[in-house]
């Protein structure tokens, strides 16, 4: 297992996640604990990439969403599906991306700091097991290059969240 990420801050932001996908695989591999694993996923995320205000996982139970770990200020501890962004994603079984969540119909807004969003469902099978959520301090910030990587990052956490440690 790794225990340090290495980016070059200054490369651009599709190289970025080309260069973190293989640390982030190295940094989980043979670790059997959930919460290590998606803990280390949020940091590293969150201070490698430009942007990135707040990260987290939200774990589905039933009808709601309970916040996993994450990194950033105090977020929403549940979130009812289908409700705000991350329940939406639910219950579209697809990635959204907001530009502005002030726009977003039923947002919830856990910090006024949060100017738009990008949510990943995680799939087990072909049910929603949990998402990955991404918040920036500034509008606009995410793209079809943030979708791409992120739903690879999904992926990985998915296996993680199917062995169930």
């Amino acid at each position: 297992m790794s225990e340090s990420i290495t980016i070059d801050p200054s490369l651009p932001k599709e190289e970025k996640y080309k260069a973190l996908l293989p640390q982030i695989e190295s940094l989980v591999e043979g670790e059997d604990n959930l919460t290590a694993n998606l803990g280390n996923i949020c940091s590293a995320l969150k201070y490698n990439m430009d942007r990135f205000f707040w990260v987290g996982f939200y774990i589905r139970k039933g009808d709601e969403l309970i916040l996993g770990p994450f990194q950033g200020p105090v977020a929403c501890t549940r979130i009812q599906i289908p409700k705000g962004v991350c329940g939406t994603a639910v219950k579209q079984k697809k990635t959204i991306i907001v530009d502005d969540v002030n726009k977003f119909p039923g947002h919830i807004a856990c910090s006024s700091e949060s100017k738009s969003e990008i949510v990943v469902p995680i799939f087990t099978g072909d049910e929603v097991a949990a998402v990955l959520d991404v918040d920036s301090d500034d509008y606009s910030s995410f793209d079809e290059k943030d979708k791409l990587y992120l739903e690879k990052i999904a992926q990985m956490a998915s296996k993680i969240i199917s062995s169930g440690k």
